[in-house]
Protein backbone atom coordinates (compact mmCIF):
# COMPACT_ATOMS: atom_id res chain seq x y z
CA UNK A 1 0.00 0.00 0.00
CA UNK A 2 1.24 3.47 -0.85
CA UNK A 3 0.37 6.83 0.60
CA UNK A 4 1.63 10.25 -0.48
CA UNK A 5 1.57 13.34 1.68
CA UNK A 6 1.75 15.82 -1.16
CA UNK A 7 0.89 15.82 -4.81
CA UNK A 8 2.91 16.28 -7.97
CA UNK A 9 2.06 19.30 -10.19
CA UNK A 10 -1.57 19.27 -11.45
CA UNK A 11 -2.25 17.02 -14.41
CA UNK A 12 -4.87 17.20 -17.11
CA UNK A 13 -6.14 13.62 -17.08
CA UNK A 14 -6.30 10.71 -14.67
CA UNK A 15 -7.91 7.31 -14.69
CA UNK A 16 -8.63 4.66 -12.07
CA UNK A 17 -10.46 2.28 -14.41
CA UNK A 18 -9.03 -1.22 -14.10
CA UNK A 19 -7.16 -2.22 -17.22
CA UNK A 20 -3.95 -3.97 -18.19
CA UNK A 21 -1.00 -3.15 -20.37
CA UNK A 22 1.59 -5.47 -21.87
CA UNK A 23 2.70 -7.08 -25.11
CA UNK A 24 3.67 -10.78 -25.46
CA UNK A 25 7.41 -11.37 -25.36
CA UNK A 26 9.17 -12.30 -28.61
CA UNK A 27 10.92 -15.66 -28.63
CA UNK A 28 14.37 -14.07 -28.59
CA UNK A 29 15.69 -10.76 -27.28
CA UNK A 30 18.07 -8.47 -29.19
CA UNK A 31 21.23 -9.62 -27.48
CA UNK A 32 23.58 -7.26 -25.65
CA UNK A 33 26.46 -4.98 -26.56
CA UNK A 34 29.48 -4.61 -24.25
CA UNK A 35 32.06 -1.87 -24.80
CA UNK A 36 35.65 -1.55 -23.60
CA UNK A 37 38.41 0.99 -24.13
CA UNK A 38 41.92 -0.42 -23.97
CA UNK A 39 44.06 1.12 -21.23
CA UNK A 40 47.75 1.96 -21.78
CA UNK A 41 48.71 -0.87 -19.40
CA UNK A 42 46.84 -3.33 -21.66
CA UNK A 43 48.59 -2.27 -24.86
CA UNK A 44 50.31 -5.20 -26.57
CA UNK A 45 47.77 -7.80 -25.47
CA UNK A 46 46.22 -9.96 -28.15
CA UNK A 47 42.47 -9.93 -28.62
CA UNK A 48 42.05 -13.37 -27.05
CA UNK A 49 44.33 -12.48 -24.15
CA UNK A 50 42.27 -9.38 -23.38
CA UNK A 51 38.86 -11.07 -23.33
CA UNK A 52 39.92 -14.36 -21.74
CA UNK A 53 41.56 -12.54 -18.82
CA UNK A 54 39.47 -9.39 -18.28
CA UNK A 55 36.15 -11.15 -18.87
CA UNK A 56 37.02 -14.64 -17.68
CA UNK A 57 33.78 -14.83 -15.67
CA UNK A 58 31.73 -14.46 -18.85
CA UNK A 59 33.27 -17.38 -20.75
CA UNK A 60 36.32 -19.68 -20.68
CA UNK A 61 39.22 -19.33 -23.15
CA UNK A 62 37.58 -21.57 -25.76
CA UNK A 63 34.32 -19.68 -25.44
CA UNK A 64 35.97 -16.36 -26.25
CA UNK A 65 37.88 -17.98 -29.09
CA UNK A 66 34.60 -19.09 -30.64
CA UNK A 67 33.03 -15.65 -30.20
CA UNK A 68 35.94 -13.97 -31.94
CA UNK A 69 35.84 -16.41 -34.86
CA UNK A 70 32.06 -15.91 -35.10
CA UNK A 71 32.65 -12.23 -35.84
CA UNK A 72 31.00 -11.02 -32.64
CA UNK A 73 33.79 -8.55 -31.76
CA UNK A 74 34.69 -5.25 -33.37
CA UNK A 75 37.88 -3.28 -32.85
CA UNK A 76 37.62 0.41 -33.72
CA UNK A 77 34.47 -0.28 -35.72
CA UNK A 78 35.79 -3.23 -37.75
CA UNK A 79 34.92 -6.89 -37.22
CA UNK A 80 38.00 -8.85 -36.19
CA UNK A 81 38.14 -12.65 -36.42
CA UNK A 82 41.85 -13.07 -35.69
CA UNK A 83 42.24 -13.92 -31.98
CA UNK A 84 45.95 -13.03 -32.14
CA UNK A 85 45.47 -9.46 -33.30
CA UNK A 86 47.66 -7.18 -31.14
CA UNK A 87 45.76 -4.35 -29.47
CA UNK A 88 46.93 -0.81 -28.82
CA UNK A 89 46.00 1.69 -26.14
CA UNK A 90 42.85 3.66 -26.82
CA UNK A 91 41.27 1.07 -29.08
CA UNK A 92 37.47 0.73 -28.79
CA UNK A 93 36.34 -2.87 -28.41
CA UNK A 94 32.71 -3.93 -28.86
CA UNK A 95 31.40 -7.42 -28.11
CA UNK A 96 27.91 -8.33 -29.33
CA UNK A 97 26.30 -11.09 -27.32
CA UNK A 98 23.97 -13.01 -29.60
CA UNK A 99 20.19 -12.95 -28.92
CA UNK A 100 18.91 -15.64 -26.56
CA UNK A 101 15.57 -16.91 -25.30
CA UNK A 102 14.99 -15.54 -21.82
CA UNK A 103 13.28 -17.60 -19.09
CA UNK A 104 9.49 -17.49 -19.00
CA UNK A 105 7.98 -14.40 -17.38
CA UNK A 106 4.48 -12.85 -17.27
CA UNK A 107 3.94 -9.78 -19.41
CA UNK A 108 0.54 -8.37 -18.43
CA UNK A 109 0.50 -5.57 -15.83
CA UNK A 110 -2.66 -4.34 -14.16
CA UNK A 111 -2.90 -0.53 -14.16
CA UNK A 112 -4.11 0.67 -10.75
CA UNK A 113 -3.78 4.40 -11.41
CA UNK A 114 -2.46 6.60 -14.20
CA UNK A 115 -2.22 10.31 -14.95
CA UNK A 116 0.08 12.46 -17.07
CA UNK A 117 3.02 12.09 -14.68
CA UNK A 118 2.96 8.62 -13.15
CA UNK A 119 1.48 5.17 -13.38
CA UNK A 120 0.92 2.64 -10.57
CA UNK A 121 1.11 -1.00 -11.65
CA UNK A 122 0.30 -4.29 -9.96
CA UNK A 123 3.50 -6.20 -10.67
CA UNK A 124 3.03 -9.98 -10.81
CA UNK A 125 5.44 -12.44 -9.27
CA UNK A 126 8.00 -13.74 -11.76
CA UNK A 127 8.52 -10.46 -13.63
CA UNK A 128 11.76 -8.56 -13.18
CA UNK A 129 11.59 -4.76 -12.86
CA UNK A 130 14.89 -3.73 -14.49
CA UNK A 131 17.32 -5.59 -16.79
CA UNK A 132 19.80 -7.91 -15.11
CA UNK A 133 21.26 -11.38 -15.57
CA UNK A 134 19.29 -13.54 -17.99
CA UNK A 135 16.42 -11.02 -18.03
CA UNK A 136 17.42 -8.19 -20.35
CA UNK A 137 14.16 -7.74 -22.25
CA UNK A 138 11.46 -9.44 -20.18
CA UNK A 139 11.14 -6.63 -17.64
CA UNK A 140 8.64 -4.03 -16.48
CA UNK A 141 10.88 -1.34 -17.96
CA UNK A 142 10.59 -2.87 -21.43
CA UNK A 143 6.79 -2.99 -21.26
CA UNK A 144 6.71 0.66 -20.16
CA UNK A 145 8.97 1.65 -23.04
CA UNK A 146 6.83 -0.27 -25.56
CA UNK A 147 3.69 1.39 -24.18
CA UNK A 148 5.26 4.87 -24.35
CA UNK A 149 6.42 4.23 -27.91
CA UNK A 150 2.87 3.38 -29.00
CA UNK A 151 1.43 6.45 -27.30
CA UNK A 152 4.10 8.68 -28.80
CA UNK A 153 3.38 7.50 -32.33
CA UNK A 154 -0.42 7.67 -31.95
CA UNK A 155 -0.81 10.85 -29.87
CA UNK A 156 2.28 12.77 -30.83
CA UNK A 157 3.52 12.88 -27.22
CA UNK A 158 6.90 14.47 -26.75
CA UNK A 159 9.87 13.22 -24.72
CA UNK A 160 8.29 10.34 -22.76
CA UNK A 161 10.45 9.10 -19.89
CA UNK A 162 8.89 5.89 -18.54
CA UNK A 163 10.85 4.32 -15.69
CA UNK A 164 10.16 2.53 -12.39
CA UNK A 165 11.25 4.69 -9.47
CA UNK A 166 11.80 1.79 -7.07
CA UNK A 167 12.18 -1.98 -7.31
CA UNK A 168 10.31 -5.08 -6.26
CA UNK A 169 12.08 -8.42 -6.36
CA UNK A 170 11.30 -10.66 -9.33
CA UNK A 171 9.43 -13.08 -7.07
CA UNK A 172 7.55 -10.29 -5.28
CA UNK A 173 4.11 -9.06 -6.33
CA UNK A 174 2.66 -5.68 -5.42
CA UNK A 175 2.29 -2.02 -6.33
CA UNK A 176 5.09 -0.59 -8.44
CA UNK A 177 5.23 3.17 -8.87
CA UNK A 178 6.61 4.37 -12.22
CA UNK A 179 7.29 7.83 -13.57
CA UNK A 180 6.20 8.92 -17.04
CA UNK A 181 8.15 12.19 -17.14
CA UNK A 182 11.57 13.37 -16.02
CA UNK A 183 9.98 15.76 -13.52
CA UNK A 184 7.94 12.98 -11.95
CA UNK A 185 11.01 10.75 -11.74
CA UNK A 186 12.98 13.49 -9.99
CA UNK A 187 10.21 14.19 -7.47
CA UNK A 188 9.41 10.57 -6.67
CA UNK A 189 13.08 9.57 -6.42
CA UNK A 190 13.59 12.43 -3.98
CA UNK A 191 10.67 11.22 -1.85
CA UNK A 192 12.14 7.72 -1.63
CA UNK A 193 15.61 9.10 -0.85
CA UNK A 194 14.15 11.32 1.89
CA UNK A 195 12.82 8.28 3.73
CA UNK A 196 16.23 6.59 3.73
CA UNK A 197 18.02 9.77 4.80
CA UNK A 198 15.66 10.14 7.77
CA UNK A 199 16.69 6.70 9.02
CA UNK A 200 20.35 7.70 8.75
CA UNK A 201 19.67 10.67 11.02
CA UNK A 202 19.61 9.16 14.52
CA UNK A 203 18.03 12.31 15.99
CA UNK A 204 14.71 11.43 14.33
CA UNK A 205 12.26 9.43 16.39
CA UNK A 206 9.86 6.85 14.95
CA UNK A 207 7.09 9.43 15.28
CA UNK A 208 9.06 11.91 13.22
CA UNK A 209 9.76 9.27 10.60
CA UNK A 210 6.07 8.51 10.24
CA UNK A 211 5.01 12.13 9.94
CA UNK A 212 7.86 13.36 7.72
CA UNK A 213 7.79 10.64 5.06
CA UNK A 214 6.05 11.57 1.80
CA UNK A 215 5.83 7.94 0.64
CA UNK A 216 5.25 4.89 2.83
CA UNK A 217 6.17 1.36 1.75
CA UNK A 218 4.19 -1.46 3.34
CA UNK A 219 4.56 -5.16 2.48
CA UNK A 220 3.03 -8.44 3.55
CA UNK A 221 5.22 -11.48 3.95
CA UNK A 222 5.06 -15.01 5.31
CA UNK A 223 7.81 -15.60 7.84
CA UNK A 224 8.94 -18.96 9.18
CA UNK A 225 8.29 -19.71 12.83
CA UNK A 226 6.02 -17.92 15.28
CA UNK A 227 6.94 -14.37 16.27
CA UNK A 228 6.44 -13.85 19.99
CA UNK A 229 5.88 -10.09 19.95
CA UNK A 230 3.00 -8.48 18.06
CA UNK A 231 5.26 -5.67 16.88
CA UNK A 232 9.02 -5.59 16.31
CA UNK A 233 11.28 -2.74 15.19
CA UNK A 234 14.49 -3.89 13.47
CA UNK A 235 17.34 -1.41 13.11
CA UNK A 236 20.12 -3.70 11.91
CA UNK A 237 22.42 -2.04 9.32
CA UNK A 238 22.74 -3.76 5.93
CA UNK A 239 25.95 -3.97 3.92
CA UNK A 240 27.66 -5.95 1.19
CA UNK A 241 30.26 -8.68 1.69
CA UNK A 242 32.39 -10.53 -0.82
CA UNK A 243 31.19 -14.04 -1.59
CA UNK A 244 32.82 -16.70 -3.81
CA UNK A 245 31.10 -16.99 -7.17
CA UNK A 246 29.10 -13.77 -6.77
CA UNK A 247 30.81 -10.97 -8.68
CA UNK A 248 29.17 -8.03 -6.89
CA UNK A 249 28.98 -9.68 -3.47
CA UNK A 250 26.00 -10.35 -1.20
CA UNK A 251 23.90 -8.00 0.92
CA UNK A 252 23.76 -9.15 4.55
CA UNK A 253 23.12 -7.87 8.07
CA UNK A 254 26.37 -6.10 8.89
CA UNK A 255 27.36 -3.80 11.72
CA UNK A 256 29.47 -1.81 9.26
CA UNK A 257 26.63 -1.51 6.74
CA UNK A 258 24.23 1.36 6.08
CA UNK A 259 21.39 2.23 8.51
CA UNK A 260 18.12 0.40 7.89
CA UNK A 261 14.82 0.29 9.77
CA UNK A 262 11.87 -2.08 9.44
CA UNK A 263 8.67 -2.08 11.50
CA UNK A 264 7.12 -5.56 11.67
CA UNK A 265 3.52 -6.16 12.76
CA UNK A 266 2.02 -9.62 13.22
CA UNK A 267 -1.21 -10.16 11.29
CA UNK A 268 -1.77 -13.87 11.86
CA UNK A 269 0.04 -16.78 13.48
CA UNK A 270 -0.31 -20.25 11.96
CA UNK A 271 0.64 -22.63 14.75
CA UNK A 272 0.06 -25.77 12.71
CA UNK A 273 2.11 -24.46 9.79
CA UNK A 274 4.72 -22.90 12.09
CA UNK A 275 4.69 -19.60 10.21
CA UNK A 276 3.55 -16.01 10.74
CA UNK A 277 1.87 -13.58 8.35
CA UNK A 278 3.42 -10.17 8.95
CA UNK A 279 3.06 -6.63 7.69
CA UNK A 280 6.40 -4.88 7.22
CA UNK A 281 6.83 -1.15 6.79
CA UNK A 282 10.34 -0.34 5.65
CA UNK A 283 11.53 3.14 6.53
CA UNK A 284 14.66 2.75 4.39
CA UNK A 285 15.20 1.17 1.01
CA UNK A 286 18.17 -1.17 1.34
CA UNK A 287 18.52 -4.11 -1.09
CA UNK A 288 16.71 -7.26 0.16
CA UNK A 289 15.87 -5.41 3.38
CA UNK A 290 12.82 -7.44 4.39
CA UNK A 291 14.49 -10.78 3.73
CA UNK A 292 17.63 -9.76 5.62
CA UNK A 293 15.84 -8.19 8.59
CA UNK A 294 13.42 -11.08 9.12
CA UNK A 295 16.29 -13.57 8.88
CA UNK A 296 18.24 -11.45 11.37
CA UNK A 297 15.55 -11.96 14.04
CA UNK A 298 15.36 -15.68 13.25
CA UNK A 299 12.26 -15.71 11.06
CA UNK A 300 13.34 -16.03 7.45
CA UNK A 301 10.90 -15.64 4.58
CA UNK A 302 9.26 -18.94 3.66
CA UNK A 303 10.43 -20.35 0.35
CA UNK A 304 13.78 -18.52 0.62
CA UNK A 305 16.84 -20.71 1.05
Amino acid sequence: MWSTAEELPPTTTATTTTRSLGEPWPDFNHGLVYRDTLKPSQSGLTLIEFYSTKHANSAPFQGWLQRIRNGQIKVDGCVVTDPNMVLRAGSELVYHRLPWKEPDAPYLLEVLFEDDDLIALNKPSGLQVLPGGLFQQRTVLTQLQWQASKQTSSLGCQDPHPVPVHRLGRGTSGILLCAKTKLAKTCLSMYFADGTSLVSNKSNTNMALSTMRKISKIYRALASGLLEDDEVVIEQPIGMVHYPGVAKGLYVASGSGKPALSKVKVLERNVRGNCTLVEVEIQSGRPHQIRIHLAFIGHSLTGIS
